[in-house]
């Protein structure tokens, strides 16, 4: 297959921009980690025009996508969780050709996973956690249970994600093989909710329960990323000034939902300063003085 490739990704190897080149193979009939592709080309191009470039093509019945990706933005997918299966392509992928090792050394920080790194994603899952679990909630207490129980299952995946990720491993794109293999409890909370013969409201009543207390296990570590941002001023914050801080951009617009969560379990408090009405009060945030 590399053979038959070979003419087209072979210009773009001589091209000095280019960091690197992989190939990713099917090796299922059904294979979602190639968008049902035989084979995947990756070419990491820096300072690149066109951000992202994709072409398809086919050849005796077999069939390719090559994907020409600006490096930064595959670091940016990368540390915000964007687009995950280029993260499996990176680590299952076969290097071709490599330009100072470039593609080498991601395998390696990907295998290795640096704390930063895995502070930033569990607080981007977190968030995402925070935001379906209150929608769930709601949608429950207002009687839409099969929409309340269809947030329910996003929530799962998401909890499932900060599971792999607190265990220190990136989460491809079949989640709950990872989390069957690591975290029996977890898999038994998606197995309860899909296979349980309770009516559907009771179903999602107690899962709400479940879940609940699997985000108040998490809640400490998965907002360090956040916690440690506030924690390097004295004075309190305003809610403007957070969302626009450069480190919380990847996950500003769930913060409200987190900053919510995290009032709730008494880790951030709200300070009220005063403004030119004296019957309206300026409502910030500062880390819960315990």
């Amino acid at each position: 297959m590399e053979d038959i490739l070979r003419p087209i990704y072979q210009e773009r190897a001589s091209n000095r921009n280019t960091m690197g080149i992989l190939v990713m193979e099917k090796k299922k009939e059904i294979s979602p980690e190639t968008d049902n592709f035989d084979s995947i080309l990756l070419v990491v191009v820096k300072d690149l025009e066109e951000k992202w470039i994709v072409k398809h093509y086919e050849f005796k019945e077999q069939s390719a996508a090559l994907h020409v990706i600006d490096r930064d933005l595959l670091e940016e997918w990368i540390e915000q969780s964007t687009y995950r299966r280029a993260v499996e392509w990176i680590i299952d992928g076969k290097i071709i050709y490599d330009r100072n090792e470039y593609l080498a050394e991601l395998k390696e920080t990907l295998r290795v996973f640096p704390s930063e790194s895995r502070k930033l994603r569990l607080m981007i899952e977190f968030s995402k956690l925070t935001r379906s679990y209150a929608e769930s909630r709601d949608l429950f207490e207002s009687g839409n249970y099969l929409d309340a129980y269809s947030r329910l299952l996003r929530s799962l995946h998401y909890l499932g994600r900060i599971t792999i990720l607190d265990k220190g491993y990136y989460p491809e794109v079949l989640v709950w093989n990872q989390i069957k293999r690591i975290d029996p409890e977890v898999y038994k909370l998606y197995e309860e909710l899909v296979r349980s013969t309770e009516e559907m409201n009771k179903r999602v009543e107690l899962m709400l329960i479940a879940i609940d207390f699997a985000i108040n296990q998490r809640a400490e570590i998965c907002a360090e990323h956040l916690l440690e941002i506030m924690k390097t001023r004295e004075t309190p914050w305003g809610f403007g000034e957070l969302k626009t801080h450069p480190d919380v951009m990847p996950y500003m617009y769930d913060l409200v939902s987190v900053v919510d969560y995290l009032i709730s379990k008494d880790m951030i408090e709200v300070v009220l300063e005063e403004t030119k009405s004296e019957l309206i009060r300026h409502r910030k945030y500062q880390i819960a003085r315990k």
